[in-house]
């Protein structure tokens, strides 16, 4: 099980994430939403180590992760909202050099490497630099670098990000598979609708702070929502969305 206690991130004494807790078991995929600057990607970047908490911890399988952070980079696979990858590298070279630093047998390494390439429509593509992949390409690229060593937590971030429609069917899917092979799965995504398919349990952010934790069936029953957009709009969102988008139309129109 991952657990997340206390987390609080605070940049000049401004809490940028303010006291989160949560836990994910096996099986489980943990939809994390709120709006921009809300405090997803910097929960996100403390759970994979890439910023320090200010407080709080995180405990897998019942140890604190700062104990032993690269065995706990080990069993973790990680996309990132921004593809940021070596350019100059084919699609195959970045996934090779991400299994051998992973020291994933060659022979294994190579076949799975194929057969992602194939299942993302990329193996034509496979000995072009990444600079001149889309930024779908980028990210299907992420995606398997992420999952090449079986991980046993997956976090994504905003990872329909340049998807086109196909892959992005083929990723809902996989994340199901993850689930049901016993992957802890954090999802860290704005698309509610997608969250709304795919994850068992949804945490809501408001500036930095949980306003909601509960599975859908369960926040759409408390609100009387019919849909996760529409509970996210009764917990976070205070503007009258209706009336800007006529504002906008009107200042264009005029």
């Amino acid at each position: 099980m991952l657990e997340v206690f206390h987390l609080t991130k605070r940049f000049h004494r401004k809490p940028a994430v303010d006291d989160v807790s949560f836990s994910i078991r096996p099986g489980d995929v943990l939809g994390y939403v709120g709006p921009n600057g809300s405090g997803k990607s910097t929960t996100v970047k403390m759970l994979t180590g890439l910023l320090d908490p200010t407080s709080g911890q995180v405990f897998y399988r019942g140890r604190n992760v700062r104990d032993d952070l690269t065995g706990f980079k080990q069993v973790l696979g990680y996309v990132p909202e921004e593809p940021f990858v070596y350019p100059y590298l084919t699609g195959r070279e970045y996934l090779q050099l991400t299994g051998r630093l992973r020291s994933i047998p060659e022979k294994a390494l190579c076949a799975k490497i194929d057969a992602l390439l194939d299942l993302f429509s990329l193996y034509e593509h496979r000995y072009s630099p990444i600079a001149a992949y889309s930024k779908g390409m980028k990210q299907k690229i992420l995606i398997g670098a992420a999952l090449l060593h079986d991980p046993e937590v997956v976090i994504f971030d905003e990872p329909l990000s340049g998807l086109d429609v196909t892959t992005a069917m083929i990723f809902k899917n996989l994340v199901r598979e993850l689930s049901g092979k016993g992957k802890i799965i954090l999802y860290s995504s704005h698309v509610l609708e997608v969250v709304e398919k795919v994850c068992t349990r949804v945490l809501i952010l408001r500036c930095g702070q949980v306003v909601a934790h509960d599975s859908v069936e369960n926040l759409r029953t408390l609100l009387s929502s019919p849909s996760l957009e529409s509970v996210f709009a009764q917990l976070v969102v205070r503007e009258d969305t209706g009336k800007i988008a006529r504002n906008m139309m009107g200042l264009i129109a005029g």
